[in-house]
């Protein structure tokens, strides 16, 4: 990428300017040059509140801004300084959604709590960290609610992952082994040789575009990475 300029826009232009005029359309050409000069599949190219600059999603998820022409592109945050808040976080959060209903939950763990009636679905790494803390302190009190786990183990970072992955869904009891993995460190005593989802759901993941854990999907859709605090979680289940 020959032309690509890496600024953080939070402290710079476009933070500034953000608001500062009306959006405008983008140049109906504007993403075939870019993919051309990227060098890389533009999947949109969307106005901003900015004149001249314009928002280009590639990936799925990763935003990137760029000048009428194709010509620059810049990396960072577009800042709308009046109302103090990220507008590209904002777009990322509404690009991070998926349909609820068409995941495969029959490759998840299922944990029902109380009537079960709120859904949760949760792509963890059994030696993340992060996918502890949620389950020991964010997720712990949380009532009325179904929780399908879907082990997503990230080899890379956990070599180990895999297997215990397999060895957690090949027990005779799942949601009790999970329980002990999380909980007390215990995985069940059997093998990991059987017919499991864990390959399926790392590709699942990827499509969705989760690349780290924990990584949690609500009933409307919305996908929010990290042990978030349970109070946040609360909110997010009753959204619409």
């Amino acid at each position: 990428m020959k032309h690509l300029v890496r600024i953080m826009m939070a402290a710079g232009l476009l933070a500034v300017a953000a608001c500062s005029a009306q959006a405008d359309t983008p140049p109906k050409d504007l993403k075939a040059t870019l993919t051309k000069k990227l060098g890389r599949p533009v999947d949109a190219v969307n106005s901003t509140p900015v004149k001249g600059i314009y928002e280009v999603v590639m990936g799925k998820r990763q935003i990137i801004y760029t000048d009428a022409k194709g010509d620059y592109a810049f990396v960072g945050e577009m800042i709308d300084v009046a109302k103090k808040e990220s507008i590209t976080e904002k777009r990322i959060a509404a690009l991070m959604t998926t349909d609820f209903a068409k995941l495969p939950l029959a490759d998840a763990v299922k944990i029902v709590r109380g009537d079960g009636s709120r859904k949760l679905a949760v792509f963890t790494d059994p030696d993340c960290p992060f996918c502890k803390r949620l389950e020991q302190q964010s997720l712990v009190g949380i009532d009325n609610v179904t929780i399908y786990n879907f082990l997503m183990p990230l080899p890379g970072l956990h070599p180990d992952a895999v297997r215990k992955s397999a060895m957690i869904w090949c027990s005779k009891d799942q949601s009790a082994s999970w329980r002990n993995w999380f909980f007390e460190g215990k995985l069940p005593d059997n093998s990991p040789e059987c017919d499991n989802p864990v390959q399926r759901n790392m590709t699942l993941g990827e499509s969705l575009g989760i690349s780290g854990t924990p990584a949690l999907i609500f009933a409307n859709g919305q996908i929010v990475s990290g042990a978030i605090p349970r109070e946040q979680i609360e909110t997010l289940l009753g959204a619409k």
